[in-house]
């Protein structure tokens, strides 16, 4: 099926924030375009520009987003690194086969994790990873389904699940990953994340220095991304919606890059809905943030008064998706459909592997 971006202006006309449903960020996307594999440059994927208050779109490059940019603008990106959290436990005593997906690690040896099926991991119950290099007990069972597990392991853990632990790639992506580094950033640093931050795999080093050649500063917020950002809205109104929470810190450093580009005039372009989330957690008056280390559970969709971010650097999301109200809220209700009617006639590839958007005035 193919949009007519004519024929979605009269199914979506832009209605007031307060009667936004769930609903009205629906779209119908050709299994087609769900982009299985990374494309073979980071850099040269697709890029479509969004000017927010006209509406105008162009086609671009990804590696063309130089020209979109200005002396004086500041590009943050999240430095977050995925962890290859996906663990195949084998039960003591009958060699049962369940899946882990670690979330948080609650001490030295202590994760927060999902099983499945979970009817085989009771609390007591033993497994081990790896053909013995690891092993766990299920010390309890939160009141959310998830599982506390106790590790056993000798020398460092996340040396040891980049050995045995698989990279937990979203359920939409069904082909094998035969590279892992390419669901993560080139700049992906501080582990701790069940997701990556997808908007800034487009990043080349290459590309980072040419942005940093024109006088646009760059720097590093970190937010580790939860399994919540999957987590479907079930509340048709939209408000009722409880966000999960993720934890971020904001360096000094990129505090105070944020707070000269306020004050010279240039922007703040958030490359991905997580930097734009933490940036506004923190953000003070006049756009200006400080140093901070706490959690979030920000949800930001159409009403919401941006304070901070002045551009935001996305990929395609999810139809009915908090990502997805989160972009409609920066550029509008009306542009944002009509966006994502445009991409799909235009064959555009969608969602973690897929193509970007640059949304700016």
């Amino acid at each position: 099926m193919r949009f007519n971006a004519a024929l979605l202006r009269m199914s979506f006309p832009e209605r007031h924030v307060g009667n936004l449903k769930k609903s009205d960020f629906y779209y119908d996307l050709p299994r087609e375009l769900i982009a299985q594999h990374p494309v073979k440059r980071r850099d040269c994927s697709r890029l479509m520009a969004l000017d927010k208050t006209t509406g105008g779109i162009s086609h671009m490059m990804f590696s063309d987003i130089t020209e979109l940019l200005r002396e004086g603008d500041c590009l943050i990106l999240n430095d977050t690194k995925v962890l290859p959290s996906r663990l195949i436990g084998t039960k003591e005593g009958t060699g049962a086969k369940v899946e882990f997906l670690l979330l948080n690690q609650k001490g030295a040896d202590i994760w927060e994790a999902v099983a499945g099926p979970g009817k085989r991991a009771k609390i007591g119950s033993r497994f081990t990873f790896g053909g013995g290099a690891a092993s766990c007990e299920v010390a309890r069972l939160l009141d959310n389904g998830n599982r506390l597990l106790r590790f056993l392991f000798d020398g460092d853990f996340f040396e040891l699940l980049d050995k045995i632990g698989e990279m937990p790639l979203p359920h939409y992506i069904t082909e094998k990953l035969q590279d892992r580094e390419r669901y993560q950033t080139v700049f992906a640093r501080d582990p701790g994340s069940a997701a990556a931050p997808t908007a800034g795999l487009h990043f080349t080093p290459e590309l980072l220095e040419k942005i940093r050649g024109k006088g646009v500063e760059t720097g590093f917020i970190t937010l580790h991304v939860g399994l919540g950002t999957f987590r479907p809205v079930k509340t048709d109104d939209i408000s009722e919606h409880h966000m999960h929470s993720e934890h971020y810190h904001i360096p000094k450093r990129t505090a105070d890059a944020v707070n000269r580009a306020k004050r010279g005039g240039g922007r703040v372009i958030a490359v991905g809905t997580t930097c734009c989330r933490a940036l506004e957690s923190v953000c003070r008056d006049k756009g200006s943030v400080c140093e901070y280390d706490a959690w979030t559970d920000i949800f930001i969709y159409p009403g919401y008064s941006f304070k901070c971010a002045d551009a935001l650097i996305t990929n395609f999301h999810l139809p009915e998706s908090t990502l997805i109200m989160l972009v409609s809220a920066f550029c509008g209700h009306e542009n944002t459909m009509r966006a994502y009617a445009e991409a799909i006639n235009e064959g555009y590839r969608f969602f973690s592997f897929g193509d970007a958007m640059f949304i700016s005035d």
